[in-house]
């Protein structure tokens, strides 16, 4: 019995465990280094091609990737058996959250938090109200359903990760149609400028590249050394090259924002409510309809939080495309990455805490605890 559990329990890496507090350490060293080397972002902001920064292009493709070259799209096929979680995920994501998003973000940062928020920015050649600004951000990051991190979300709480992955690659290939036309709506209703090129182009770099290169080094991958040799082997390595591009990120990010951030610290805290309030919202949502729907715990978890989780990476590399590296926009899109973390490790508590309001599948009862 306990080889069994041995077995059952999965080993989390130094930067899984304490992925919070390395995600704080990357903030507070982006920041320092934004601070005491001013002219580090003025190096990488020239470091672009046709607009897209290429460090952060790279460091999004290693941590896309890893998640993409897991997803066995021949599986996809087979959610015809258990079509309510994934129709769930879909409705979540695409009928509910950007417009859930749209309404919570311009109530608080245009209505409630106005006030706070003065001051305008050029955008494309236009002076837009700074608090457009962060509605924009708020508005990429509430179309974009998270395919990355909800992995670790629902490794953390026992879900179904079979079924978490089948539903990141419908989401992923869903994100490929739907991303562009929603943001641009409501772009436009937040009467930002519309570049449609822009936003189509980021979705194919940072989602469609990583997607078709892990497919396809997937099929050679497994065709040479087995796949035995690709989970127990390659995969291994990978979670851990995912979560340091991740890092990695947010050190060049923050590097580039902290100046701003230092001179409106107040401005992360007014972002960050409708971001706790929008994640809390669509989570509550996705968990009493999988309720309602009757899914099994382990299907029931992972489903709303996919919705609840943002696709941080592609929000911030479409802000940093559509309105630029320093804009209001792209500082919203890097404050969702610092109240997402937290927030849903909160969320995975719950789902913990609250497991017995559903129904188990038998073969997903743990032997064992496995603590976070």
């Amino acid at each position: 019995m306990a080889s069994e559990r041995k077995v059952q329990e999965k080993k989390l890496s130094v930067f899984e465990k304490y992925l919070t507090g390395w995600v704080s350490l990357c903030i507070i060293v982006g920041i320092l280094i934004g601070r005491t080397f001013p002219s580090f972002s003025v190096w990488l902001d020239k470091m672009s091609i046709a607009q897209v920064s290429i460090p952060i292009a790279i460091c999004l493709f290693f941590m896309m990737y890893p998640i993409m070259v897991k997803i066995d799209f021949s599986q996809v096929i087979k959610t015809g058996k258990t079509p309510k979680p994934v129709l769930l995920t879909l409705f979540v994501n695409w009928a509910i959250k950007p417009f859930s998003m749209f309404f919570i973000a311009s109530f608080f940062l245009g209505v409630l938090f106005r006030p706070l928020i003065p001051g305008t920015e050029i955008i494309r050649g236009q002076e837009v109200p700074l608090y457009r600004s962060y509605i924009s951000g708020a508005i990429l990051l509430g179309i974009a359903p998270c395919t990355a991190m909800v992995l670790m979300w629902s490794y953390l709480a026992r879900g179904n990760d079979g079924l978490t992955l089948i539903m990141v690659a419908i989401n992923s290939l869903t994100m490929l149609f739907l991303y562009a036309p929603l943001g641009g709506f409501l772009l436009g209703v937040n009467r930002m400028p519309i570049p449609w090129q822009t936003i189509a182009l980021s979705v194919l770099i940072y989602v469609g590249l990583p997607l078709l290169a892990g497919y396809f080094s997937r099929k050679q991958i497994i065709k040479k050394k087995g796949i035995k040799w690709f989970k127990e082997k390659f995969i291994h390595q990978l979670t851990t090259v995912s979560i340091m591009a991740l890092l990695v990120t947010l050190v060049v990010l923050f590097s580039l924002k902290g100046e701003v951030i230092l001179k409106h610290p107040q401005s992360i805290g007014l972002i960050a409510i409708p971001l706790f309030v929008q994640i809390c919202f669509i989570f509550a949502i996705g968990y009493v309809l999988a309720k309602l729907l009757g899914l099994t715990y382990e299907n029931a978890a992972p489903a709303a939080m996919i919705g609840a989780s943002n696709h941080f990476e592609v929000a911030i590399a479409t802000s940093t495309m559509l309105f630029g590296l320093a804009s209001g926009s792209s500082l919203a899109t890097v404050v969702g990455v610092l109240a997402e973390v937290p927030i849903m490790l909160m969320l995975v508590k719950i789902c913990l805490a609250t497991r017995n309001w559903f129904k188990r599948a038998p073969e997903f009862i743990p032997l064992g605890r496995r603590e976070i």
